[in-house]
């Protein structure tokens, strides 16, 4: 069976990015494209490959050349041998839209929980959340240290702070938002809690990567992080948490994450009393 998917390369011999458009990966290629990857993806199946070389992955290239039996499409890309590295942390993400909650409330901060205003904290199953950040220079994936990385997303029932809304106005609220500065390693940290969810829209985090708020030209990357439905039926059943069932959308329903919200996907652990996990992208700044 035929199968057709946007592949994204990092092409090291040009220190830059090719697209190859496969419209015919039959099985023998994936056979054939497998025998060319690293150990890291010698397990992955047909249809795994494809996810993994999907328009978000970044495939590094160490030579110029894949074996004689990789399919035509794929042996154009190169002039030497195919392998895989950076993975991860150098993947690039697709951009998604802002939305229209974000507030640049410049509240720096790791603990985003609770709400400047009064002290109150917000309840839910706290959530460790860790973001790495790379830029994409040359033929390697540097540590982007000193962007500014904010954050923001709604409470267990759907509200967010600092907004006026048909059904409720949390204006000068600030909880669930703040930003961190990303460190020699390009890493961030916010503790918080797993987000609810309101009509419309699937369970996400809002993130925004600048390298200069202050400057007209500064670097800007907006995009959002999403999490799977069953660990998510799972959450929000405990309280404080709005009954799931009743209206939520699901991944596949919303049609924001069709925008490449497969590719957005945050894993967790767990890690009592609730769930850690780490988020890593690349960026292209130049």
């Amino acid at each position: 069976m035929a199968a057709s998917t946007r592949v994204r390369y990092y092409y090291t011999c040009a220190g830059k990015y090719h697209t190859a458009y496969a419209y015919n990966m039959k099985s023998h290629h994936h056979d054939a494209v497998i025998r060319e990857l690293n150990p890291i993806a010698r397990n992955l199946n047909r249809r795994e490959l494809l996810s993994f070389m999907g328009t978000a992955a970044v495939v590094a290239l160490a030579g110029c050349e894949p074996g004689p039996v990789v399919p035509r499409w794929l042996r154009h890309l190169f002039s030497r041998k195919l392998s895989v590295s950076a993975m991860p942390p150098c993947i690039v993400r697709p951009e998604q839209t802002e939305g229209p909650y974000f507030v640049d409330e410049r509240l720096n901060r790791s603990d985003i929980r609770s709400d400047p205003s009064d002290g109150s904290v917000k309840e839910g199953v706290p959530l460790q959340l860790a973001l790495r950040v790379h830029e994409i220079r040359g033929k390697g994936c540097l540590p982007l240290a000193g962007a500014i990385v904010d954050v923001w997303h709604c409470d267990a029932r759907g509200v967010y702070s600092d907004v006026r809304e048909r059904f409720f106005d949390t204006r000068r609220k600030k909880f669930l938002r703040g930003y961190q500065t990303t460190d020699a390693d390009g890493a961030v940290r916010f503790q918080t809690i797993y987000p609810g969810w309101y009509p419309g829209r699937t369970v996400h985090i809002h993130f925004k990567i600048r390298t200069n708020p202050e400057a007209r030209r500064g670097y800007e990357f907006t995009s959002q992080i999403y999490f799977d439905d069953a660990l998510t039926d799972q959450i929000h059943v405990q309280a404080p948490y709005s009954p799931t069932g009743r209206g939520r959308i699901r991944n596949q329903e919303d049609g924001i994450f069709h925008d490449g919200g497969e590719e957005l996907m945050l894993p967790l652990t767990p890690q009592s009393p609730g769930y850690a996990g780490t988020f890593d992208i690349g960026l292209l700044l130049t």
